[in-house]
């Protein structure tokens, strides 16, 4: 599933095809919406605002689009006149005179007004979105303080949209590394200091794969890998997807669990967890 950062890169490609131009084309093929693709044609895109893992595309008569990529949606933007090749269900089309937006696969789409967009379930659930600027350190922090969330274990927090906005399984293993904490451990166990590393990873590490294209890997290390040729997929991540090879720090083997059906990637030095005999105290940590 596209994580905070995929979308948010979606929808950068997407405003700079559709927003302030004329939609001519609008086609839903759902058929629960099929009608009302019609009445949005001639109307102007006015923006295009991802939140967390959805997508809303405001038309300039007061409609916007909500949909979610779910675990096989995805947007392809292309000159008009060309059709992306795609073996996927073809669900959404938006057409201007220069360029066609298509998604696919998706089912999960809507078309909400003003009151439809305050009381949508999935939006009014959503806690910090890591990828919003208004969002800062201060705001992820407080959340992190939240007396509701602080007997939940980090590895189903993390996944939780209404802790932070935007974060999904890679990203779940990324922060947990850098920060040197383990998916075991409850936010209420975590000491003052360790909630507050746990909060400013969560927003640095999801900024730096939205500016970075995905890479969670310290970046001066990644420009290293990838000089002697190490392929973008192998030098992208710490530890997620890595079960089994080296830790980039302390040559450890990265290690996979599995938590309610989806993997966890850690290493066991520079994670060592609260209760082994070193703690955390000898790991050496880089700044975010």
């Amino acid at each position: 599933m596209p994580e905070g950062p995929e979308i948010r890169r979606a929808a950068d490609e997407l405003a700079r095809a559709l927003v302030g131009r004329v939609a001519e084309t609008v086609e839903f093929y759902l058929p629960r919406l099929a009608a009302h693709g019609p009445r949005l044609a001639g109307q102007r895109i006015v923006a295009v605002t991802p939140r967390a893992k959805a997508m809303l595309i405001r038309f300039s008569g007061g409609q916007t689009v909500y949909s979610h990529n779910q675990l096989y949606g995805r947007w392809k933007v292309s000159r008009a006149g060309r059709v992306p090749g795609s073996s996927r269900a073809l669900r959404l089309v938006i057409a201007n005179d220069g360029h066609v937006a298509r998604l696919y696969s998706a089912t999960d789409i809507e078309l909400l007004d003003e009151a439809g967009l305050a009381q949508h379930p999935y939006l009014a659930k959503l806690g910090p979105d890591l990828l919003d600027p208004l969002t800062t350190v201060a705001t992820v922090r407080a959340t992190a303080g939240t007396a509701r969330f602080q007997r939940r274990a980090l590895a189903g927090l993390l996944l939780d949209q209404g802790f932070y906005a935007g974060l999904g399984n890679y990203l779940r293993s990324e922060i947990l590394y850098v920060a040197g904490l383990r998916h075991e451990q409850t936010l209420g166990s975590l000491t003052t200091a360790e909630r507050e590393r746990l909060a400013d990873t969560s927003l640095a590490l999801t900024r730096q794969s939205y500016r970075s294209r995905g890479v969670t890997n310290d970046l001066g290390q990644a420009a290293a890998l990838k000089a002697r040729g190490v392929r973008f997929a192998d030098y992208r991540h710490h530890v997620f997807g890595r079960d089994g090879q080296p830790c980039w720090r302390c040559d450890e083997p990265i290690v996979r669990t599995d938590v309610a059906g989806r993997g966890i990637y850690f290493c066991p030095t520079c994670q060592p967890g609260p209760h082994h005999p070193t703690g955390r105290r000898g790991v050496r940590r880089r700044a975010y």
